[in-house]
């Protein structure tokens, strides 16, 4: 399921000749951040239209695991260093594009004092992978708890 009138969709579908596909599977893209902070930053995407985080399910947990597992695996194929990695998400209304993407970031040693500010972890705008996990799964527990109180 694709939104036509989503960049990200588009990028997914092979529709956007400006932007190269680094990584690809059946439900996942990566390509490098339009405006990079760091010389390894990357998108995640999956291929299904999802508009933002906040909007994930605790049955989309696994999206999640899968794009952060991407990500570590990208960056470790483009000689970014493993050890010193932040993945996170904008937090709507702080999103730019409304696909889901997460941001994977090499040698935050290179970023600059403003995309530290824009990839602040755990701020109110940009939120680390582990946190949307986290997130998920106590939505799960609340939702297996309300089922069986039914």
């Amino acid at each position: 399921m694709s939104d036509k009138k989503c960049i990200f969709c588009e990028i997914s579908n092979g529709n956007d000749p400006k932007t190269r596909i680094i990584y690809q599977e059946e439900d996942y893209v990566v390509f490098k951040d339009i405006k990079p902070c760091t010389s390894h930053h990357y998108l995640v995407i999956p291929k299904k239209h999802i508009p933002n985080p906040k909007q994930l399910t605790s049955k989309q947990l696994p999206i999640v695991e899968k794009l952060e597992s991407i990500g570590r695996q990208v960056i470790t194929e483009q000689g970014g260093n493993v050890e010193d990695v932040r993945m996170g998400f904008h937090w709507p209304p702080f999103n730019s594009v409304q696909h889901l993407h997460l941001h994977v970031i090499s040698n935050t040693d290179e970023m600059g004092w403003i995309a530290r500010g824009i990839f602040k972890p755990d701020s109110f705008w940009f939120v680390c992978v582990d946190w949307v996990k986290e997130r998920l799964r106590k939505m799960e527990v609340r939702e297996n708890t309300s089922d069986s109180n039914m």
